[in-house]
């Protein structure tokens, strides 16, 4: 068991609502899930109990671990997560997104749509800007993000993305080396603010 004392309490996910075409996605949220709840880190998450972010939040508690739903008010009750450690009510999508990023220490994007996408760079622009002391990770199950990291680096080639900007945001396959990573940023950061 993971016995480490960790700067990253909480950690931020964004991931799908749906399953998606390949089972490889909700085997990898649980098994975030679970390495989350084993190094003692609590979730945080947009609290639907559906899709990955079910597969995720489910495997957190079956492994003792501690959830934190973030639910707009707009969406209907029946797809919020039933059992979590604690359901936080935002007003609108906008609000969800700043408690979460509120509560959480470092964040990470599975694969997801839009929503996910949306959340993930709004986080992520505002780690590189220095608005937030809060590391971005990409969990790139099965090549998920292949192409987006492609894109990025296509940015730098272009001269439009900064390369240092660029590394900035954390990607890997595996989430325990993903984790590990957030933390060494986190711990750093940290340690130049203090």
């Amino acid at each position: 068991m993971y016995c480490d004392v960790s700067s990253v309490r909480q950690v931020a996910v964004y991931c799908a609502s749906s399953f998606g075409r390949h089972p490889l996605y909700a085997d990898v949220a649980a098994e975030f899930g679970r390495i989350l709840a084993e190094r003692n880190i609590g979730l945080v998450y947009g609290g639907s109990g559906t899709g990955t972010m079910q597969s995720l939040a489910e495997a957190v508690l079956a492994n003792g671990g501690e959830v934190t739903g973030v639910f707009p008010s707009e969406f209907p009750r029946e797809l919020l997560q039933s059992g979590l450690t604690r359901t936080l009510e935002a007003d609108s999508l906008a609000e969800r997104k700043e408690l979460m990023l509120e509560l959480a220490d470092a964040v990470v994007a599975l694969p997801g749509g839009f929503g996910t996408l949306d959340e993930l760079f709004d986080a992520f622009s505002r780690f590189k800007l220095g608005f937030i002391s809060k590391p971005c990770g990409l969990l790139n199950a099965g090549g998920y993000y292949d192409f987006l990291l492609k894109f990025l680096d296509q940015g730098v080639d272009s001269g439009l993305i900064a390369k240092q900007d660029r590394e900035m945001l954390i990607a890997s396959d595996d989430p325990a080396a993903l984790l590990d990573e957030l933390e060494r940023v986190r711990s750093e950061s940290a340690f130049r603010i203090g």
